[in-house]
């Protein structure tokens, strides 16, 4: 039997670490650069890696950049300029049309973050392009910079997430070619498209994807199958946490069988309606002895977990409807007690000194209007859900 082969990963703690080993990556890259992202911004840091883009495209490296139609409505003319005479070849997924947001179908977001460097590094998180210390909701520089996580990754994962990116690609070109009318060559495209993609549903290290075709529920399944065999705690963040009845069963059951559950949540909100949907889900876990934390000390945008010290995910993916039922997402998810302990303490730090606990006997105590608050936004979501026709 043949040992498994070993994954070099890293974690890296928001833009700080991220932006210079994107850049480091690029700057040593010679052959192909890929690069998916919901938000790219090219304010403050967010230029550094632009500018690391386009210094590989010039030396002939192949530079690809999808953006979201929505995180990055459109990128601003002089770097859209500077991408077309350097050679960086760039897409836009879903972009927006005359009819906006308004139907369930335009929900459908890429909102996953992956990069890969010469089919050797790959990177996977919830970090956009976008600096730590800027927000497109608030004006002037944050008092501190936004949590987040990613991992790079060397080893046999790299050509999962190379497929992975590759396959989204053909698509777009395809899609592209059929908009010019070209047939044949978006048949092509299709063809190149379809190309099954080698996901491991085995070892150590895997990422798990989601998708409105073959992943639909795969990081979901993650999740609760890890948190249904936690024998000591369980730690997780997430910005965005409105998850479904099955996975916040498995969270109430760990709590009730001794299992020390701790969650971090936003507290420091940039949009109302989620996070007092969230609040409204407090009462169940909270009875159960969950442990919930309310970061406050700036934006929390972790999408993180890690299982009695060994098991840990990093990915784009929230626990709430956009993310399970109609995002793309992408996590990488794996057995490493090193990393796991790494993250961990990270989280449990910002739990610390960043956060505050919420107690459940003020919780139940609330205000009237605090509750009819919590309960109006619990509903609005949920029908946002019967709108997609999804089962959740």
């Amino acid at each position: 039997m043949h040992a498994p082969v070993a994954h070099d990963i890293r974690l890296l703690t928001g833009a700080v670490d991220l932006f210079p080993a994107l850049i480091e990556a690029m700057d040593a890259a010679q052959h192909e650069v890929r690069l998916e992202t919901y938000i790219f911004d090219t304010a403050g840091a967010g230029a550094d890696v632009a500018h690391a883009m386009v210094r590989a495209a010039l030396r002939g490296v192949t530079v690809c950049l999808v953006v979201d139609g929505v995180g990055t409505r459109e990128l601003p003319q002089m770097w859209r300029a500077r991408f077309d005479q350097a050679g960086v070849q760039y897409r836009v997924y879903a972009p927006l049309s005359a009819g906006g947001l308004w139907l369930p179908s335009r929900w459908r977001r890429l909102h996953r973050k992956l990069c890969v460097v010469d089919q050797s590094l790959a990177f996977c998180g919830g970090i956009n392009i976008l600096d730590d210390f800027l927000d497109p909701h608030v004006n002037g520089l944050l008092p501190k910079p936004r949590l987040d996580y990613a991992v790079s990754v060397r080893g046999p994962l790299v050509s999962a997430v190379h497929d992975t990116m590759t396959q989204l690609w053909s698509r777009l070109e395809a899609v592209r070619e059929l908009r010019s009318n070209d047939v044949m060559a978006a048949l092509d495209a299709l063809r190149s498209a379809d190309q099954s993609m080698h996901l491991s549903a085995r070892g150590s290290v895997q990422l798990v994807l989601r998708d409105n075709v073959l992943h639909r529920t795969a990081i979901e399944r993650a999740y609760r199958k890890a948190i249904g065999v936690a024998h000591k705690d369980v730690v997780l963040a997430c910005a965005y946490f409105f998850p479904g009845l099955r996975l916040r069963r498995a969270l109430v059951m760990a709590a009730q069988r001794g299992v020390r559950v701790r969650l971090l949540l936003q507290g420091h909100y940039e949009y109302f309606l989620p996070y007092r949907a969230s609040r409204q889900l407090y009462g169940q876990l909270l009875a159960a002895g969950v442990e919930v934390y309310e970061y406050h000390a700036s934006f929390l945008h972790a999408k993180v977990a890690v299982v009695d010290g060994v098991w840990a995910t990093v990915g784009s993916s929230n626990l709430d409807p956009l993310s399970l039922l109609l995002a793309r997402e992408a996590n990488v998810v794996l057995r490493d007690a090193a990393l796991a302990h790494a993250l961990q303490v990270s989280v449990v730090q910002a739990m610390g000194t960043g956060a505050v606990r919420v107690d459940p006997q003020a919780y139940v105590q609330r205000g009237r209007w605090q509750r009819t608050v919590d309960m109006l936004a619990s509903m609005v979501l949920r029908f946002g859900v019967f709108l997609t026709g999804k089962r959740y």
